[in-house]
């Protein structure tokens, strides 16, 4: 079961509604309690464009068991530097 803050690639092999679409890059923010379909899971996050930028939140109905988690490093996200005063 994923995570909040978990980094994950969904395509067709979580959910039927991605065939045929781009795999998207997700950021996991919260996972529903609610109650579902036995192997079937709410998620909610934001979807990230090719520079790690959240681009679109979005609630999806997904099978975890084919969610597939992205290492942490293994994206080149930007790094946001504080101005130290």
């Amino acid at each position: 079961m994923p995570e909040a803050g978990d980094l994950l690639r969904i395509d067709a092999r979580a959910s039927v509604q991605f065939i045929g679409a781009p795999p998207l890059i997700f950021r996991v923010i919260s996972v529903s309690e609610k109650a579902t379909y036995d192997g079937w899971a709410w998620i909610t996050g934001y979807v990230l464009n090719a520079k790690g930028e959240a681009v679109e939140k979005r609630e999806l109905f997904v099978q975890p068991a084919g969610l597939q988690l992205i290492p942490v490093g293994a994206t080149k996200q930007p790094v946001r530097r504080r101005r130290l005063v």
